[in-house]
């Protein structure tokens, strides 16, 4: 199978399915499927942990991003505006502190304002650093090789995840890019490992931003030595939006 063939995986198996519940890539009535079934399935549970710890490796690289003063005064704003109204000194020394909705809707706030300090990284990310993140499950029929790949806009690079199939002897994986029916744009050969991050140029950044098909490709020891692939497809698959 070459290039032009066959870019489509072939999706299937717990394995692939708890790595892409731990991805995030699953629409939401798939995630509650997979979700009680973790709570059900202690096998399957266990794979999505591994599965949990084997990703974990992708996001080592990317630095904690502090919010801004100005979140947390919103946050406050919102949460807390009415509060002197219903709260005064002979309040708090009366029923208001023995009050059982008082505690319930403080604790309910309090969960509020740290899922909102949680989302911040991801809902009021700084202008200079785009926190776009796409998706692609890497496989193909006839083809053992399997590969999640995570592209981090942010950072310019590529994370692979090895999910399964080797790579002969005296040969190496090799990733593509494709755009439409332009020819395949090489991006490097995909070190050996269980994780594995390729930086990508300035050029290709933006073609894989609006969600090119990426794809890999057996090639002699060190790459292709034309520029273009010389041996067969063994996964592919497109960048899909988390």
């Amino acid at each position: 199978m070459t290039l032009a063939e066959d870019t489509g995986p072939e999706r299937g198996g717990d394995d692939l399915l708890a790595a892409e519940y731990v991805l995030g890539v699953l629409d939401a009535d798939e995630r509650q499927i997979v979700s009680r079934r973790i709570d059900a399935d202690t096998v399957f549970a266990r794979l999505v942990e591994s599965w949990e710890v084997s990703l974990s490796p992708l996001a080592a690289a990317y630095r904690e991003v502090e919010p801004s003063v100005s979140v947390k005064t919103a946050v406050d704003r919102r949460l807390f505006a009415n509060a002197a109204a219903v709260t005064t000194p002979a309040e708090w020394r009366g029923g208001l502190w023995s009050s059982l909705a008082f505690w319930r809707g403080l604790a309910a706030a309090a969960a509020a304002a740290l899922a909102i300090y949680i989302a911040v990284p991801v809902l009021n990310p700084p202008v200079e650093q785009p926190q776009a993140r796409l998706v692609a499950s890497l496989a193909a029929e006839g083809s053992d090789v399997r590969y999640l790949a995570v592209y981090d806009a942010a950072h310019h690079e590529i994370g692979l995840s090895h999910v399964s199939g080797e790579r002969a002897s005296g040969k190496d994986f090799e990733l593509w890019m494709i755009e439409g029916k332009n020819p395949p744009v090489s991006m490097g050969v995909i070190p050996a490992g269980a994780t594995a991050h390729i930086v990508i140029s300035p050029a290709a950044q933006q073609k894989l931003a609006q969600g090119a098909v990426l794809a890999v490709s057996l090639e002699p020891s060190g790459g292709s030595p034309t520029g273009q692939p010389t041996g067969p497809v063994v996964a592919a698959g497109d960048l899909k939006s988390i």
